[in-house]
Order: C-alpha cells, then structure tokens, then sequence
C-alpha cells in the first residue's frame, strides 16, 4: 500500500475516533503533499511518488523538531509538547530509520560501491545513500561519515 493511501485511511480513522490531534497533523501533511502535486503538475512533473512524500514528511519532522526545541528554551513546554506529539504521528508513515551502526556501514559499503577514492567524489556517494535510504537516515550526519571515510 503506498504511504498516501496509508495517510488518507489514518485520517478516516481518526475522524471516527474524533482525535483531534492526530486529525490536524494528518490533514497537515495531506495538505503539504497536495501543495507537491499542484507545483509538479505546474512544472510539468508526475505526481508525487513515495519517495518525495518521504522527504516532504522528513522535512516536516525537521521543522517540529526545531520548533520544539525553540519552546522548550522559552519555557512553553505545552507547545513542546504538541510539536513532540506531531512527531510522534508523522513518524508513524516513515520506515525504520537505521541506528548510528548500520549508518556507517551503508555509507562505507557506499564508498566501495562507487569506487570513491577522494572527498572529489562525496557526491556521488551521497546520491547513492539518498537513492537506497531515503528517509531513513539523516544525511547530514552520513556526509561526515562519508567525508571520514573519504580523508
């Protein structure tokens, strides 16, 4: 079942249980995703596939991540607190991410695969990690991973 389909029936789902909560945040991301399609039907493009909605739900838990983190230092925990819980619901639609130890061992099997043999060539092992992770893994930490193995 593609992830839109697995959105569209957690709305439904929430409505019947009259979550409010849960009933924004999905309306929320429905909401980015169309606002996707409308500027890819704009540019010419498909529609939205998996992988983008992936990336529209990673930035969305970057935002509330930051969000939060900006109350908690101002002393609004009940803001904190209703950012964290967006999280929670968002990250319901986003696979696995993979712990600290298998990041370094996808990136390092990156690098061999690509045949990298200097930081000339991060890019095209960061293209291949997007390729094969996406939204499992916080890039930014595996470009210095990478930028290591590199050196």
């Amino acid at each position: 079942m593609q992830i839109r389909e697995k959105i569209a029936q957690a709305l439904v789902s929430a409505l019947k249980n009259q979550d409010k909560r849960r009933t924004s945040t999905l309306r929320l991301i429905q909401a980015a995703i169309k606002d996707r399609d409308i500027a890819h039907r704009g540019a010419g493009k498909d529609p939205v596939n998996d992988e983008d909605i992936l990336e529209i739900l990673t930035r969305m838990v970057k935002q509330r991540n930051e969000s939060a983190r900006i109350y908690q230092e101002n002393a609004r925990a009940e803001l904190a607190e209703e950012e964290l819980q967006e999280i929670a619901i968002i990250m319901e639609f986003l696979p696995k991410p993979l712990d600290e130890q298998d990041m370094r061992q996808a990136c390092a099997e990156v690098v061999k695969e690509v045949g990298a043999e200097g930081l000339r060539d991060m890019g095209k092992c960061m293209n291949a990690l997007k390729e094969k992770f996406p939204g499992r893994m916080d890039f930014s930490k595996a470009s210095g991973v990478v930028r290591d193995l590199l050196r």
